[in-house]
């Protein structure tokens, strides 16, 4: 359980677009350093945060000469390429996916393990797979994202542990109109911590 004070602090950190009466974006600095042992980590809530999406249209490739049709986007279940979580279409305003994960200590820091964290310590992921629906509601794989953990800055993912909340926030179309996807780190995303619902409520 975490005690008023951090929450308090954690609420105080977060940038400006996570509070409830603000839609402004601040790029996070520093964090104070952690109250609670490393012994006594709990889950933590990592919320991704899409803008700017790309349409239901992607425009043709050699592999598609017609191009691709009814785009969907959703986090991939680690080594399930056909289990998606939150599949959004690619004509949404915004998209927002929230998984958990669990903090392990490793050396000055932590390491991220969860059922939608992809890769090996050292190098976690986070897929977002792109691809089409057809009327059956079958959904067919043409391009992924992967959101690198290792670009987190780690005063930020301290802080997350602390707090309960990690946040990314970025664009999800790429400079050429398509669907954004390849390695993705800062600047093309953003990371904060931030004070987790389900803490506040405990």
């Amino acid at each position: 359980m975490v005690g008023a004070d951090a929450l308090r602090r954690c609420r105080s950190a977060a940038p400006r677009w996570l509070r409830p009466t603000e839609v402004q974006t601040v790029t996070l600095r520093s964090f104070g350093p952690v109250s609670r042992p490393v012994s006594d980590t709990e889950a933590v809530l990592i919320r991704i945060d899409g803008v700017d999406l790309p349409g239901l249209h992607c425009a043709p490739s050699p592999d598609r000469p017609g191009g691709y049709h009814h785009v969907h986007v959703g986090i991939q279940r680690r080594n399930r390429r056909d289990q998606l979580l939150g599949l959004t279409p690619g004509s949404a305003t915004s998209a927002s996916w929230t998984i958990e994960c669990m903090p392990v200590p490793a050396g000055n820091g932590f390491d991220l393990k969860g059922p939608y964290i992809q890769g090996p310590a050292g190098a976690r992921f986070i897929y977002l797979s792109w691809g089409t629906v057809d009327d059956a509601g079958n959904f067919e794989l043409f391009r992924r994202a992967k959101l690198w953990l290792d670009g987190v800055p780690g005063e930020v993912i301290a802080a997350a542990v602390d707090c309960g909340l990690l946040v990314g926030r970025l664009g999800l179309t790429d400079r050429k109109g398509k669907p954004l996807c390849a390695a993705v780190r800062p600047p093309l995303i953003e990371w904060s911590a931030g004070p987790s619902p389900a803490r506040s409520r405990s």
